[in-house]
């Protein structure tokens, strides 16, 4: 191969607390934030008082679960953390079928994701109506492979990106929180008072309560990405910790902050008759700035797709280290970038994306990913009992561990108990569709010639290899 014998090829760990501080945010500040405040609100029975708290509520359990995968990412320090963890706790058959799953769940979401960010990038040119189909199509084609290649210049090269999407990030909301509480000191009396009594609404039941954590907690979703790239964190026992203590928190703040300003600006009648409170917000506020907020959606929701691909490629090259993939998807180019497993990824989204009625599954099985989070927590909580010994440089306080459960569990049970569908039964069966390929190539070990032929010849083709024997797994078990 052409490659520079003296340059190492392996997935480096060349990142530090900004990079991962920046990545847990981006993850985290996604459309969430701009969709979800209605939908608290409206489950808290427009009480004010208890839609904040509401929003408190989410931040620590987002903290517990995050926590729980800091234990898995630390512990097990390698990229595709979540896989190997399953892997070592239930077994190869149970780490292949979520392997099975991310093969599929992981380009449809990136997949829709891409067709959001495209109806949000060409609807402007279309005031009057929705846009065609075809531009929103061809557009979400060229984001998609845009990402595609950003991805195989490996992490380093996202790291302008990552640090300009977290900059805008913050700041349209640090625009809308500032401008709420200067109008908040300096306001009208009605919108002092609508805080000052926060709690004089009705106070909603249990049940909408429940329903009002779950519209919060899916703005607060992301947390657990460190699993993903921990095999790429500089000491990731030491980074990990201090990334999420540091950018939780943030993010809280201006979650809480953001909310405060709707509610200073807008009556909650107003709120709950938006369709984009930002937008509603901003007409009111600062009206020469409207496009402001759709530019950040677009804008977030493409970080967010960079961030997705990378997540997934990921998967596949852990996966393909196990022996549960051929050992292509393991082989690096020469940006330390699994440019098979990405080249897959972005082939299978573009596919989707062309049968756009199969981006409606991913609404059946989105719930699949609360299943694996389940098993994941669960796998936490059999390695303590069964491996007291193990070497763990961090361990997530253990009743932290039953609230991520508890949350994970319900997830995953209600969707099932208000509207059973037999959807869910589907999804189940293509959960064990995954046994039909695991038996014969993972189990029986059956070797496809011409396939180790297309692998010669795809690695000329593309200048990768596989990675060099190092350090990278600085993990030794006990």
């Amino acid at each position: 191969m052409a490659m520079d014998s003296k340059k190492e090829i392996r997935l480096k760990r060349e990142l530090g607390y900004f990079w991962g501080t920046n990545f847990l945010i981006i993850n985290i500040i996604g459309a969430g934030i701009f969709v979800s405040p209605k939908g608290v609100l409206q489950h808290s029975s427009m009480n004010v008082g208890v839609s904040l708290c509401v929003w408190g509520v989410c931040a620590v359990l987002t903290l517990t679960s995050a926590l729980c995968s800091a234990e898995m990412g630390i512990t097990f320090p390698y990229s595709g953390a979540h896989y190997y963890f399953l892997k070592r706790c239930f077994g190869p058959v149970v780490a292949f079928l979520r392997l099975w799953t991310s093969l599929f769940l992981g380009p449809g979401l990136i997949a829709s994701q891409a067709l959001l960010l495209a109806e949000y990038g060409v609807q402007p040119f279309y005031p009057s109506c929705s846009a065609p189909i075809l531009p929103r199509k061809c557009l979400a084609l060229a984001m998609l492979w845009i990402v595609g290649i950003l991805n195989s210049r490996g992490v380093k090269e996202l790291s302008w990106l990552q640090t300009v999407s977290s900059v805008l990030k913050v700041g349209i909301l640090g625009v809308i929180s500032f401008s709420g509480l200067f109008l908040l000191v300096r306001g009208k009396k009605e919108n002092v008072q609508r805080l000052q009594n926060a709690f004089d609404a009705e106070f909603p039941e249990v049940s909408q309560l429940i329903e009002a954590i779950f519209q919060g907690y899916f703005a607060f979703s992301g947390g657990g990405c460190f699993t993903c790239i921990a095999g790429e964190l500089k000491k990731p026992s030491k980074t990990i910790p201090r990334c999420i203590f540091t950018g939780l928190p943030l993010v809280t703040v201006v979650y809480l902050l953001a909310n405060i300003s709707y509610l200073t600006v807008l009556t909650p009648q107003e709120m709950l008759s938006s369709d984009a409170v930002a937008l509603t917000w901003t007409d009111r506020v600062i009206p020469q700035f409207t496009w402001t907020v759709p530019f950040a959606i677009s804008a977030s929701l493409f970080i967010n797709l960079v961030i997705n691909v990378l997540e997934t490629s990921r998967v596949l090259y852990i996966a393909s280290e196990n022996g549960q993939l051929p050992l292509l998807f393991h082989a690096l180019n020469v940006h330390s970038s699994p440019f098979v497993a990405v080249l897959l990824i972005v082939n299978m989204a573009s596919i989707l994306i062309l049968l756009t009625n199969l981006i409606e599954l991913i609404n059946y099985l989105y719930f699949v990913v609360s299943i694996w989070t389940a098993l994941s927590i669960i796998g936490i909580l059999k390695l303590r009992y069964q491996e007291p010994n193990l070497h763990r440089p961090y361990k997530v306080f253990l009743p932290f561990t039953f609230i991520a459960l508890g949350i994970t569990l319900s997830l995953v049970l209600i969707p099932l108990v208000k509207s059973p569908k037999m959807h869910y039964i589907y999804v189940l069966l293509f959960l064990l569709s995954g046994l039909l390929f695991y038996v014969p190539l993972i189990h029986f070990k059956v070797k496809l010639v011409w396939f180790q032929k297309l692998t010669c010849y795809l690695q000329l083709l593309f200048n990768i290899c596989i990675p060099d024997v190092s350090d990278e797994h600085i993990h030794e078990e006990s």
